[in-house]
């Protein structure tokens, strides 16, 4: 081990720290008001078409505890001067201080800035899990706590993307160019479809960047039945959606020439 892996793993260590910070107040535990409610309720369950309904959100919990574990599994002797880790540590790192920014310019009502900055939090999610794709994880644990982790992760903000755009364009009076709710939302849900196929054949059919597209995709179908918000081809099309990315992950996955073991 040398100074630069040490400095490495107290960086993720310090980024996972503003993280969780951020998340307390985004959960408007301490400071802040929930995410759904902050920037005059843009991004509530009825704010757009494609807004997934509240029980979708549960996933950020299952992501942070994935994000506490690898921080915690990356400062492991093991993984000191693993290749991989060397690698990992700084765009992970990255990722958690742009989730934080992302909280924080919705917490203060800058909801045009949440844009640039969760396509940056995208941007440095593929190069993470690039660097997955490219060198194997050492064992079943390593699997499950940084590709797993890091592939929700990925598929969550995926769709979050997506979400956020268009509750920006709706904030600042976007009118659809004439087009109906109904017709955007089917729009948009197949513009998702069309990029979790993409990221499903890309990755070999890993299962956790698709499921928590999917997941977010399924919630949109049912706030689209069941919310303020009614579009029935919206949750039609979002269910179809998810089979299609569903079924494209796993023809990807059996058809991969060399599939990592344990993938997750």
């Amino acid at each position: 081990m040398n100074t630069n892996d040490r400095l490495r793993q107290i960086v993720v260590l310090v980024s996972a720290i503003v993280a969780i910070i951020g998340a307390v107040i985004g959960n408007g535990a301490v400071g802040g008001v929930p995410i759904a409610e902050a920037s005059g309720g843009a991004l509530s369950t009825d704010a757009t078409p494609v807004a997934p309904d509240g029980p979708a959100f549960a996933i950020w919990s299952v992501i942070y505890t994935g994000l506490i574990a690898y921080t915690i599994w990356q400062l492991l002797p093991a993984q000191k001067s693993a290749e991989r880790h060397r690698r990992l540590g700084y765009p992970i790192a990255l990722s958690l201080i742009l989730n934080a920014a992302w909280i924080l310019s919705v917490q203060l009502d800058l909801l045009w800035l949440s844009v640039p900055i969760i396509i940056a939090l995208l941007v440095v999610l593929i190069w993470a899990f690039r660097v997955i794709l490219a060198h194997r994880p050492r064992n079943l644990v390593d699997t499950i706590v940084t590709d797993g982790t890091m592939g929700l992760y990925l598929g969550w903000v995926t769709i979050a993307t997506l979400v956020n755009i268009a509750a920006v364009l709706a904030a600042i009076g976007f009118d659809g160019l004439g087009l109906s709710i109904d017709l955007w939302g089917v729009l948009l849900i197949a513009v998702a479809g069309v990029i979790g196929v993409g990221l499903a054949l890309w990755n070999r059919g890993r299962l956790a960047p698709s499921a928590a597209l999917s997941w977010g995709i399924a919630w949109v179908a049912y706030g689209r039945l069941t919310g303020d918000l009614i579009s029935v081809p919206t949750a039609i099309t979002a269910i179809v959606v998810v089979a299609v990315i569903l079924l494209v992950t796993i023809a990807a996955r059996i058809k991969a020439p060399k599939p990592l073991p344990a993938q997750a």
